[in-house]
């Protein structure tokens, strides 16, 4: 029985599958075996493997291991079969997405899940991930990529792993980086620390994930001195994850500084550390708090990983302060000033997805086309609404009126505390789609999302409008004019 991770929705069975057949041998990485020690408490055959170890299990099937840790779990190992030319992935080349293909024919369907797969839990491990397509390269042909998640990939494997490969070279290369550190069996601490790094991940700032439990003293010491930001999912402060971990959190606190950053979240396992003696241990040690603990009263809900996403965004954006203002000042003057001069609207989108909503001021917005009647906009990667504007999403236009925009338009450019409603104040009602209408805004369009093309720092949403209305036939559209191009 070959485990590829210890996650309970790819090995939640192993349990009984070793009371009906307790003479199987249980095959797996160091990590992985361990794992499963504390999760079936009985004895069982097993047989760690290594990087390029090789099982042979006859008429041609040799089954060799690449061991690929954090893609997405701490102990993730992809199987190659000799004999077929089969990966088998388990979460890597995933995606979230359903039909009655087995494969990848319809690759142009497949692709706007396969990004959002990659960029929620594979983008804040991209240096992992580029360390395992660096041992997948040394496998002969790979025939199909059997991922744990979606259809298999057989029509288009060599471009999906392009993709992979150019997608993880970007976040990788980047100059800051942050590392999260959680306990993968604990509570929601997997879960909720993945929404954490996905914020980090949107403002262009590296993440490296951490498992508190089987982190080397060494490793914890060399990434907590090479890390601008140190995030942390309160790990269980008894029971037998305590020694390692209580380890691992007197190595962060020897090693940090005061030039960094610190962000705590609670994991809500039912025996967290207590957040505010650690919170105490920083301060004292002078970093600068990246923003309030997250902590957890009940069971995560959207609006909880929705919360740690806007934290991790707002640690990214703080890290990057100084860079984004370089950037303000790197274009020439004369170039700066003609380009301010392309004007636009102004614009509020606003957005329910689930139970979470959010809102955004906007100025990047232009018809796109008459058939079918389109908009594209213009949305920042960091911009908190942007996780609700995927291929399939509804939202709401909101067009402001000249000479009735500055109440609304103050209220949304400012700066909202993670999870904050954004609507506290604001005159609102439900829009067919779910989104909130401004009731003070001159006109409203209803847009589903089509597609979207990645333009570096910006992603070019093209929506299809379904509804609209005007509330004044002759008043005009708030027209914003800027002073400089490179930045809002």
């Amino acid at each position: 029985m070959v485990i590829s991770h210890t996650e309970p929705d790819h090995s939640g069975l192993v349990r009984d599958i070793l009371q009906l057949a307790p003479q199987v041998t249980v095959v797996g990485s160091k990590v992985a075996i361990q794992f499963i020690e504390d999760f079936v408490h009985q004895d069982f055959q097993r047989q760690i493997v290594k990087n390029g170890d090789k099982i042979d299990l006859g008429k041609g099937h040799i089954l060799e291991f690449v061991i690929a840790p954090n893609l997405h779990w701490p102990d993730t190992m992809f199987s190659y079969d000799h004999g077929t030319g089969i990966l088998y992935t388990c979460d890597a080349f995933g995606s979230h997405y359903c039909t009655e293909d087995l494969f990848d024919a319809d690759l142009k369907s497949l692709e706007p899940d396969y990004r959002f797969y990659y960029d929620c839990l594979m983008a804040p491990n991209a240096r992992s991930v580029l360390s395992a397509l660096k041992r997948m390269g040394e496998l002969p042909t790979v025939s199909t990529i059997a991922t744990g998640h979606g259809p298999l990939l057989r029509f288009h494997v060599l471009e999906l792993i392009d993709r992979y490969q150019r997608w993880s070279q970007a976040k990788a290369k980047a100059e800051t980086a942050v590392v999260v550190f959680y306990v993968a069996d604990y509570g929601y601490s997997d879960r909720l620390s993945q929404a954490v790094a996905r914020g980090i991940t949107k403002t262009d700032v590296a993440v490296e994930m951490m498992d508190l439990k089987s982190a080397d003293p060494q490793e914890v010491t060399e990434i907590v001195k090479k890390s601008a930001g140190i995030v942390i999912g309160m790990p269980p402060s008894s029971g037998k994850t305590t020694n390692p971990t209580a380890a691992a959190i007197g190595t962060i606190l020897a090693a940090i500084t005061n030039k960094q950053a610190v962000g705590l979240f609670e994991s809500y396992g039912g025996d967290d550390e207590p957040i505010d003696p650690m919170l105490t241990n920083f301060r004292e040690s002078g970093v600068k708090i990246a923003f309030p603990p997250v902590r957890i009263k009940e069971t995560p809900t959207e609006l909880t990983y929705q919360l740690c996403e806007e934290a991790g965004t707002d640690l990214g954006q703080w890290l990057t302060r100084d860079r984004a203002i370089k950037q303000m000042k790197s274009l020439d003057t004369d170039l700066d000033k003609a380009l301010g001069r392309l004007s636009g609207g102004l614009y509020i989108i606003t957005a329910t997805k689930g139970n979470t909503q959010s809102a955004m001021l906007a100025s990047w917005v232009t018809q796109a086309s008459f058939e079918p009647l389109g908009v594209t906009i213009a949305v920042a990667k960091d911009r908190a609404i942007e996780s609700l504007m995927q291929v399939g999403d509804s939202f709401v236009l909101n067009i402001l009126e000249e000479g009735n925009h500055l109440v609304l338009m103050k209220h949304f450019l400012k700066r909202f505390a993670p999870g904050a409603d954004r609507f506290a104040g604001v005159k609102t009602q439900t829009a067919n789609n779910g989104s909130p209408i401004l009731t003070e805004a001159l006109a409203y369009l209803e847009c589903r999302v089509v597609t979207r093309m990645e333009a570096h720092d910006h992603w070019i949403v093209y929506s299809t409008v379904d509804a609209g209305r005007v509330s004044k036939a002759d008043a005009l559209t708030a027209v914003h004019h800027r002073k400089v191009g490179n930045h809002y």
